[in-house]
């Protein structure tokens, strides 16, 4: 019986590695998946996924020969070629079913056998063989998406390279929400662009969204949609109790996550497949794994599950489904790796080890000139094998992420975690799906530390590596990683940075578990909590010291400003006066050449023996004085002003006035003569200032 066992897992390998070897598919979950919906009949699933012509599989020829019939009839020994080609290939699909079923191959016909060499069962076939010409093109990958928005759920099917914003298109005809008013929510990813291309994603199959317009107020109408909007922003707690483990998980998930997202968190923390799980207590109304936690009719706040796994005699009784959950889970993670032995499939061949069909694209490329590119295109693939739950790798040099978590205030440091990954290690495939990628694992690493990952699987990397450790770590981080073989890997150091030197803490290998990796994180952590406490309140005591130094120069500054301001405004006011004085004497200067000037202009005084009519004029100032001269009665006002002027009493500033009856001599016409103004022979006047 075991040698029996051991022939039919060869025979399945056999079988897996032509099955790869012809269409192409690298995802050794999918190809186990399609194998087994086809109860290992290599023919029957090979047409299940290269294009047909009359139920066998399209031959490179015939195409050929369809082309050539546009352009004419074939000749005759075109037309012979192709019949010997279709039976050859006829032939070999035959010997390679016959093989897959454990027989002995059929003898070629003398035909076959003349007009072909010998070849193998996969090569004689294979449409991606590099001797055929014809390239079969495989089927656009199509996304399912079940959108909720209030009371509605809209089912949609795209194509993986459709964008995000015609998702939203779409859903503005079916909802009649305008594209500028909704948000497309649920994204493994976070907050995505109109402009992101799903591929560039890496979504499952199967995915869950929901709409939110928070600029379209409800009406009363639609109060349940907007109870299902707070629903999806509510937090459940599923308390989830394992009966094989006898133990009890508290769970806290957001409305919005689903219900194929809770089962591959238990399956990170049970180790029980998505596919293996049995589950009790979800409500009736719970029917599909992709609904959201806030329409499956769980009991907020908290509702009970259990789960186990479920037993082999389930698995025989139910194939259909348990194939239908394989699918799914190798559309959305490939989480199921560890299950494939169950299928025969070698553990070399499982983790990239076997035949050069199977090899995974690198994980970084080889001699990258940038270091942030190599890092990108390592972020890159890590989430297309391993999905996108993982630690938030630093895109930069080692350089920088070596600044960012030792270089910044005390409170913001954080530790270095430093993975290596190896694709030759055999145990690099479950510690990135089962470590690496497990939600407790990925939380903690996000919040404590700055996690940058490089791939030493070519030499050159590797080289590349020693060197920056040799740099940033010194030479005895260097020597210790050359000391680690191959099948050691991957390795994630811990580092913490210090005042003089940066410290290697831990060297946690491949074949850690989650609970030895979980426990070495936090002995490092607390570790360096202890060292950070330290830092913290040193840089307190030196800001303090600082702040008194900064308070103390701040005053000073204050007092020479106050200093410069009172220096100012005393230089101001004594410019200020200087300007005043220098007007009032340019004023007085003024005013002094105009009574000059004015004084010359004068008539002399007459003498009373002149025998002219003479008017005596007595005039007082308002300091008391008087003033005394004669006049010709024939003299004009403008001549009794000009004198008064002389004196220092200008006419715009002061009026003329008679004692009795009181007149303003200063309004009559300066024209007219002291005769007309009545001012003969003498006169009494003063001066008085004008208002």
């Amino acid at each position: 019986m075991a040698s029996e066992s051991g022939e039919s897992n060869m025979d399945r390998e056999m079988i897996l590695a032509d099955f790869q070897a012809c269409t192409g598919i690298d995802n050794i979950a999918e190809a186990i998946t399609l194998l087994e919906l086809n109860n290992w009949d290599l023919v029957a699933a090979i047409n299940g996924v290269i294009p047909q012509e009359n139920g066998i599989l399209q031959s490179n020829f015939s195409s050929e020969s369809s082309q050539a019939n546009m352009f004419g009839p074939p000749s005759q020994s075109e037309a012979a070629d192709a019949a010997t080609a279709s039976t050859a290939a006829a032939a070999a699909a035959a010997a390679a079913a016959a093989a897959a079923a454990g027989g002995a191959a059929p003898p070629p016909s003398s035909s076959s056998s003349s007009s072909s060499p010998p070849s193998s069962s996969a090569s004689a076939f294979c449409p991606f063989n590099s001797s055929s010409r014809h390239i079969v093109e495989r089927q656009p990958r199509m996304l399912n998406f079940k959108v909720e928005y209030r009371q509605r759920t809209v089912d949609l099917v795209l194509e993986e390279g459709s964008t995000v914003g015609e998702i939203k298109k779409i859903l503005e005809t079916e909802l009649g929400v305008p594209v500028s008013k909704m948000q497309l929510k649920g994204w493994k990813s976070g907050e995505v662009s109109d402009s992101t291309v799903t591929r560039s994603l890496h979504l499952p199959k199967n995915n869950s969204l929901y709409v939110l317009t928070p600029d379209i107020a409800p009406t009363a109408s639609t109060s349940k949609d907007s109870a299902l909007e707070d629903s999806l922003n509510q937090n459940f707690l599923l308390i989830i109790s394992h009966s094989e483990a006898q133990r009890d998980y508290s769970l806290n998930f957001p409305g919005s996550r689903t219900i194929q997202e809770v089962k591959r968190n238990i399956s990170d923390l049970t180790n029980i497949p998505v596919r293996h799980q049995q589950w009790e207590g979800w409500p009736a109304s719970a029917t599909d794994d992709s609904m959201t936690l806030a329409v499956s009719g769980i009991s907020y706040p908290c509702h009970h599950l259990s789960v186990c796994r479920r037993s082999s005699t389930a698995n025989t009784q139910e194939p259909t489904e348990e194939c239908a959950d394989v699918h799914m889970i190798s559309d959305s993670e490939g989480d199921d790796f560890e299950d494939a032995s169950e299928f025969g499939v070698d553990d070399s061949e499982m983790f990239g080890m076997g035949s050069s069909t199977c090899r995974k694209t690198p994980m970084m490329p080889e001699n990258s000139e940038n270091e942030a590119d190599a890092l990108l295109h390592f972020t890159a693939e890590f989430s297309s094998r391993y999905g996108e739950t993982h630690p938030m790798f630093f895109i930069g040099s080692l350089e920088a992420a070596s600044q960012e978590a030792f270089y910044g205030k005390a409170r913001d440091r954080k530790l270095l975690a430093i993975y290596l990954h190896n694709d030759d290690s055999v145990l690099s495939n479950v510690f990135c799906s089962q470590m690496m990628c497990a939600d407790s694992i990925v939380s903690y690493l996000s919040q404590n530390f700055i996690t940058w990952a490089w791939d030493v699987t070519k030499d050159a990397n590797k080289a590349r590596l020693l060197t920056m450790c040799t740099r940033h770590f010194g030479s005895v981080v260097t020597q210790t990683i050359r000391t680690y073989k191959t099948d050691q890997f991957p390795l994630l150091l811990v580092v913490m940075g210090k005042r003089t030197s940066n410290e290697v803490l831990h060297v946690i290998q491949g074949n850690s578990t989650v609970d030895e990796l979980m426990m070495r994180l936090m002995g490092a952590m607390e570790i360096f909590t202890a060292q950070q406490q330290e830092d913290i309140k040193d840089e307190d005591e030196r800001e303090a010291r600082e702040m008194v130094k900064r308070e103390q120069d701040e005053a000073y500054q204050l007092s020479l400003e106050a200093d410069r301001k009172k220096r100012e405004a005393q230089e101001r006011e004594e410019a200020e006066q200087i300007r005043l004085e220098q007007m009032r004497k340019e004023e007085e200067d003024e005013k002094e050449a105009i009574r000059l000037s004015l004084e010359k202009t004068l008539p002399p005084e007459p003498i009373d023996e002149s025998g002219e009519q003479i008017s005596k004029l007595r005039i007082r100032t308002p300091s008391g004085e008087f003033l005394e001269r004669r006049f010709l009665g024939s003299c004009r006002l403008q001549v009794l002003f000009d004198f008064v002027a002389s004196k220092g009493y200008p006419f715009d500033g002061f009026k003329l006035l008679t004692t009795f009856p009181r007149r303003n001599i200063t309004q009559l016409e300066p024209g007219s003569t002291l005769l007309e103004a009545k001012l003969f022979p003498q006169e009494t006047l003063f001066l008085e200032a004008k208002e």
